[in-house]
């Protein structure tokens, strides 16, 4: 033992032997052009230990972002493209343009305004006012000539802005000039792991590209920042314009016309299918009404017993310790009738979340083209801000809290409806395999396989489903939402900051009791 022990060495990184002749031809199949060149720089990079480069490509220096662009470094060429321009500017502004221009334009107003001050105090008839407009006056001609000389000592400091740009693009591009090969390097070193999706060697189209980007932002940018009264179609859209070229001259704008449309197609849609919006409206307000009944028509302490003893089956002693601080907390503050009105919102709205996004995710799961379809749809829905599609919901279901649960469905459902597909598609396919070998028709495959092995994932998207949920509360106020989310309105509107704090408390807590319960019982099961 001991002598194997005495006869081990360490061999250092330095005495492993490499294939110098392989690795040269490497290099140059990565680099094409210029081969010999990179290949001493990038045994230079490899055999430094210090931090600071060690090369310098005089290309790179030279010819800045057209360099990085021929070479498809496209990460160095768009931020050295930016700091270049950012020099352009400064040596622009320094060279040709008029860094006074501002305040001159001020002191030019200052100017008028006294020349208006003093054709009053003219018109006056009375000496007070005529003191008072000459006074005025004379207070702005003072101002103005401050105005004047302000804009005299910026436009001497041009030549110190032009210097400064010219330091600042000096140092660029010898920033460029050291880092290029060590950044080159590292593409070479992606290249040789995969050289399929990693482009080698110097291309002409990424070069022309790199010289089409930059003729085309370096320029109009320098242009915009360096002559005063530049073109206006760079400062604002010609959207008269532009509208004149598909509606005609005089016809109005595309904005107004597609406005008009958009809500001419909404108002009829909601004439024609008023019966079924009702009929949608009329299910959601049964669920609401039947959990408003439970929660508020129900003696509150019986209310608070069932609420902490299933948060103590759920989740523990000390979620129920927790849950019961919490409700007192409302119940204290005078919001418990609010809050239970906020819980029914959201009860109603996981419920029907629950009801018609587990059986969605299920078939998104098992049917990877109806994911595809619907995924776009479920990206909007989570996307979209809610003010928008507020609108529309208001349009077709009016406004109250059916409408309001209607918009949080929207909201809430995406999590579920996903998550439950990522765990039908998880579930390992010999697991299926297996039960189908014991001869398991579909229904009890889903039953007692597929759904248990991916019932973590679906309580996840039902706990991600209830706090988006009820993250709505306070923005479904703004259409006639009741709960919680109303107190937290009036607070903004009449600024009541304490007001609206203890409201927002309030939803935190029902939040923080919801998620500690949704979470315990699902830690409990993953228990047994």
């Amino acid at each position: 033992m001991t002598d194997t022990a005495t006869e081990m060495k360490v061999t250092a990184a330095s005495d492993i032997e490499v294939d110098r002749d392989a690795l040269d031809n490497s290099i140059r199949e990565f680099a094409v052009e210029n081969g010999d060149y990179y290949v001493g720089a990038f045994h230079k990079i490899h055999d430094a230990t210090g931090i600071l480069p060690n090369t310098f490509n005089t290309a790179a220096a030279l010819f800045g972002p057209l360099w990085s662009a021929s070479r498809a470094i496209w990460g160095m060429f768009w931020g050295f493209l930016i700091l270049e321009i950012i020099a352009w500017v400064q040596i622009g502004r320094g060279a040709w343009g008029n860094p006074g221009a501002d305040m001159t334009e001020r002191a030019l107003r200052q100017e008028a305004r006294a020349d208006q001050m003093l054709e009053k105090a003219a018109a006056a008839t009375e000496q007070a006012d005529i003191d008072r407009f000459e006074k005025l006056a004379a207070n702005l001609k003072n101002t103005a000539s401050k105005s004047f000389e302000k804009a005299d000592a910026a436009q001497a400091e041009a030549f110190g802005i032009m210097l400064t740009g010219l330091i600042l693009l000096l140092v660029f591009k010898l920033v460029q000039g050291f880092y290029a090969n060590s950044v080159y390097e590292k593409q070479y070193s992606r290249w040789r792991i995969d050289p399929d999706s990693t482009e080698s060697g110097r291309s002409t189209r990424n070069m022309g590209m790199g010289a089409i980007l930059t003729a085309a932002i370096g320029p109009l940018i320098v242009y915009k920042f360096t002559v005063s009264g530049s073109l206006p179609v760079l400062d604002e859209f010609p959207e008269d314009s532009a509208s004149a070229v598909f509606l005609g001259e005089g016809n109005g704008t595309l904005y107004a016309t597609l406005a008009k449309w958009m809500e001419a197609r909404i108002d009829a849609a909601a004439i024609a299918g008023g019966d079924v919006f009702d009929g949608i409206v009329a299910g959601v307000r049964t669920v609401l009404d039947a959990l408003t009944l439970a929660l508020n028509g129900s003696p509150w302490p019986v209310v608070m017993l069932v609420i902490a003893v299933t948060a103590w089956r759920a989740a523990g002693p000390r979620v129920a310790i927790f849950t019961v601080a919490s409700m007192a907390y409302v119940a204290v503050l005078g919001y418990w009738a609010t809050a239970m009105e906020t819980v029914a919102l959201v009860g109603a709205s996981v419920i029907l979340c629950v009801v018609f996004g587990i059986p969605l995710g299920i078939w998104f799961g098992k049917s990877r083209r109806a994911y595809r379809a619907a995924e776009p749809v479920l990206d909007l829905m989570q996307t979209l801000p809610a003010f928008v599609y507020l609108i529309p919901v208001i349009a077709f279901f009016g406004t109250g809290n059916p409408p309001g649960i209607l918009a949080t469905i929207i909201f809430g459902m995406p999590p579920v409806i996903r998550l439950t597909a990522l765990g039908m598609r998880g579930v390992p396919e010999s697991i299926k395999e297996a039960a189908d070998a014991f001869g398991a028709t579909r229904w009890q495959k889903l039953k007692d396989v597929e759904i248990p092995l991916a019932l973590p994932s679906i309580m996840a998207g039902v706990n991600q489903t209830i706090l988006m949920c009820l993250s709505m509360v306070v923005i479904i106020s703004l259409i006639g939402g009741g709960g919680l989310g109303k107190d937290v309105l009036e607070a903004l509107q009449y600024a009541a900051k304490g007001q609206g704090l203890l409201a927002g408390f309030s939803i935190l807590f029902l939040a923080m009791v919801m998620d500690r319960i949704v979470q315990g019982a699902f830690r409990r099961d993953d228990q047994k």
